[in-house]
């Protein structure tokens, strides 16, 4: 029923079951770590329900020109984006509600598009399927707007949201769902799932990306290596065995980048935090190359002064909503931490 999909058996099975017996629950959840395989499953599983999978997967959102369509939007001012709320439908019972606008958000006006749209029945066959990708990107507004629909579903439709943290979303929400975590793939399934898509660079890709098969097909490993640099210099910085100087000329760079935002940059500090911690333990780190350089700041800094710097990057990532300066943020941990 699944042909090409890598890892979470035991979800794949409980879905093939749920299809067989006939009793699908109406709203599921699928929660776990970026790029694991959740929305995939969900097109797959959409698909099964509705036919034409060729068309299901045109909602992929990392495909090129569903990149350009939302890449294009962030451009665009709030009330242009909520008289226009965005959604993709390549097929007539299938709609996927993805994260909108610079700040990749679930709206409030696409919720009330999807409650409006809710009833109407299916086109083609017996179902209609609607995918809320990133549902824990929705504020509480947008949150409750949803939940409505939730309390009383038309019979015909098969709710299907992904999330990191099932924990994020609203109690009211989680309380209505049927969950299923997706954990990292294997070592087994990355090298299988890596190979069939005859990826370069594959044992790193594999290390780097974490057990997350969207991870290793998007990653630009220049790109990665070239901000990798830039938040290894920070942590140099912010452990005092480089002078605040080397770190200005990276900073303004990063600042003038329109492209680059600070999430991007946090995600790799994240990896390079694990690896510190890693190195303290003599352990193996993900970014092998870089091994003498970690264990000089490992031996630089505390397990107090690690686990600050994780609270400091949880926070910055906690204020991403808000539009915070890429280079005030930065500087501030390097700031909070520099001698500690």
């Amino acid at each position: 029923m699944f042909p090409d999909y890598y890892g979470h058996q035991h979800v794949t099975r409980a879905l093939t079951q749920m299809m067989s017996s006939g009793r699908l629950p109406q709203t599921i959840l699928f929660s776990g770590p970026e790029g694991v395989g959740k929305a995939t499953l969900a097109r797959r599983f959409a698909a099964a329900l509705v036919g034409s999978p060729e068309k299901t997967e045109r909602d992929d959102l990392s495909l090129p020109h569903n990149l350009e369509i939302t890449a294009a939007r962030e451009t665009w001012l709030a009330e242009k984006r909520n008289e226009d709320p965005l959604l993709f439908s390549s097929h007539p019972d299938f709609i996927t509600f993805p994260p909108d606008g610079p700040l990749r958000q679930i709206s409030i006006p696409q919720m009330r598009l999807l409650r409006e749209r809710a009833p109407f029945k299916p086109l083609k066959g017996q179902r209609r399927v609607f995918l809320i990708d990133h549902i824990d990107r929705a504020n509480d507004q947008a949150a409750n707007s949803l939940l409505k629909t939730l309390e009383e579903p038309p019979a015909h439709l098969v709710l299907l949201l992904t999330a990191e943290n099932a924990y994020d979303l609203l109690p009211t929400i989680r309380s209505r769902v049927v969950p299923f975590h997706f954990s990292p793939l294997s070592d087994a399934d990355m090298t299988a799932f890596i190979a069939s898509r005859g990826l370069s660079d594959g044992p790193r890709r594999a290390t780097l990306a974490s057990g997350s098969p969207g991870i290793a097909v998007s990653m630009e490993l220049d790109v990665y290596d070239k901000r990798r640099s830039g938040m290894l210099l920070l942590l140099k910085v912010a452990a005092g065995i480089t002078p605040f100087g080397a770190w200005v000329p990276v900073s303004e760079t990063i600042g003038r980048s329109k492209s680059d935002r600070l999430e991007f940059h946090l995600k790799v500090l994240y990896g390079l935090l694990r690896d510190l911690l890693t190195a303290r333990e003599g352990g193996e780190i993900r970014n092998r190359d870089l091994r003498e350089e970690i264990d000089a700041i490992a031996r630089a800094v505390s397990f107090e002064w690690i686990r600050k710097a994780v609270g400091k990057v949880d926070n910055l990532s906690s204020l991403l909503a808000r539009s915070i300066q890429k280079t005030i943020a930065l500087d501030s941990f390097i700031m909070e931490l520099r001698g500690r």
